[in-house]
């Protein structure tokens, strides 16, 4: 405005200005109709957001629980996977170039898998092992209920590799197939010492968490207490249906996001299944690694002082 002002010539004004004689053109119409004020830069506001910021939160903690747990194989999380994950809890579908956008926002990158979420509430991890855990302990046993933790976890063709001792020079060789098929296995553990296992072929879901209610109801006793974690398989519809119509005879107990160290399956159960019972083994398909699996439990059953250690290792005092 100042240019034109002191007489320049339109055309002058946008060389020196660098932009075109159209742009030039609109930013005058705007002064003289808006003044000075209508030339600065604006935030369009755009589309609105999709997702709430509640529901933006609440991805990791869904995420947290595995790719396994909404049915894909294998720990890997995709943009892809993860778009259909939104699309599966909240009914927005999204585009995985923009899940990809959506992850980095919400500080989560390509990464290799870590043991430890950084989400996790310690305060409330100390206070559920030293509070709430005692009270269900003893809750279990003055109302008859057995108490069982369960989990899940997978069990691939691909061997727990441990060291073995070998001639000098001659570095063993395990001949294993090269594949991602894998054992999808829900495991209960009492503080007693008991074990039980199922194992599927396929990603486990809701139904499998009812027919291994319905197991434990049989073989470990009619009325249950079982603590699990908050995995999407645990929470289906279906699943607390069932629950309901036990008329108490099953008590549900969800266990602090994050803190899988609280379950003994975590870092006891399945790592000695794996890497001790299981070091080394490799198998041909599916079925003898199901064999080797059950062989296995079998033993760990005949060590009872070794589950009770995996309480201890979750810091849970049973006695």
């Amino acid at each position: 405005m100042y240019l034109k002002h002191r007489g320049w010539f339109q055309r002058d004004v946008a060389e020196a200005l660098d932009v075109s004689e159209e742009s030039l053109s609109r930013w005058l119409s705007h002064a003289r109709t808006g003044g000075r004020e209508s030339l600065r830069a604006r935030i369009a506001a755009g589309r609105p957001p999709r997702l709430t910021a509640t529901e933006r939160r609440e991805i990791p903690e869904l995420l947290w629980h595995g790719p396994e747990a909404y049915g894909f194989p294998g720990q890997v999380w995709t943009c892809a996977r993860v778009a259909r994950v939104i699309e599966e809890e909240f009914g927005v579908r999204y585009h995985k170039g923009h899940v990809s956008r959506l992850l980095k926002a919400l500080h989560w990158t390509p990464q290799k898998p870590i043991k430890r979420a950084t989400q996790r509430d310690e305060e409330a991890i100390r206070r559920w092992r030293d509070e709430v855990w005692p009270g269900l302990l003893r809750s279990a046993r003055l109302e008859r209920r057995t108490l069982v933790f369960e989990d899940e976890s997978g069990f691939y063709l691909l061997p727990g590799m441990v060291k073995t001792y070998a001639p000098e020079g001659l570095t063993p060789i395990l001949r294993v197939k090269q594949t991602r098929d894998h054992l999808s296995v829900m495991g209960g553990m009492t503080p007693e010492g008991r074990v039980f296992v199922m194992a599927r072929q396929e990603s486990l879901n809701g139904l499998h968490c009812i027919e291994f209610l319905e197991h434990l109801l049989r073989v470990a006793g009619d009325r249950l207490l079982v603590i699990w974690d908050g995995s999407p398989i645990h929470r289906r519809a279906e699943v607390k249906e069932f629950v309901a119509n036990t008329r108490g005879r099953v008590w549900l107990e969800s266990l602090p996001g994050y803190a899988p160290d609280l379950n003994p399956w975590d870092e006891g159960g399945w790592h000695h299944l794996k890497n001790v019972e299981l070091r080394n083994v490799a198998c041909r398909d599916l079925e003898e690694l199901h064999q080797e699996l059950y062989l296995a439990v079998g033993r760990v059953r005949q060590k009872p002082h070794l589950i009770r250690s995996c309480f201890a290792q979750a810091g849970l005092q049973i006695q």
